[in-house]
């Protein structure tokens, strides 16, 4: 009988324990600047999430350069770098096969701020405040 894979249940464990492995990893190359790149050497990049396919094949990288200037540049630097930075993650993890690597801005401190202005409006205020006098 063929394996299938639920797609609606969320990522499985072992998917969120690579995806972390991965993302430390990956952090950590950033971090200690071992990218000659003249736009990673002018950049600090986060990488808040790292997501893995349920094959463990495919990684995608979110990430972030600190302040949100120049995230195509940073971006582009990185897809140059992927043979180098996926030679490196596969050093420092000890997987079977170093996943190919996927990198795309990290769109959740967008949604966060985005978030915070909806709960600051005076509609919203205003609502609360109701459900407080009641």
């Amino acid at each position: 009988m063929a394996k299938r894979f639920d797609t609606g249940s969320g990522p499985s464990q072992r998917q969120l324990r690579v995806g972390e492995l991965m993302r430390h990893a990956l952090s950590e190359v950033l971090s200690r600047g071992e990218i000659h790149d003249p736009v990673l050497q002018t950049h600090v990049v986060t990488v808040p999430e790292v997501r893995m396919s349920p094959d463990l094949k495919i990684a995608t990288c979110f990430v972030m350069p600190l302040g949100g200037n120049d995230q195509q540049e940073v971006i582009q630097a990185l897809a140059r770098n992927k043979r180098f930075l996926r030679g490196e993650l596969a050093h420092r993890t000890n997987l079977k096969f170093a996943p190919d690597l996927r990198f795309r801005i990290d769109e959740s401190f967008e949604e966060g701020s985005r978030i915070d202005r909806l709960l600051e409006s005076d509609e919203v205020r205003r609502d609360v405040q109701k459900d407080d006098e009641a």
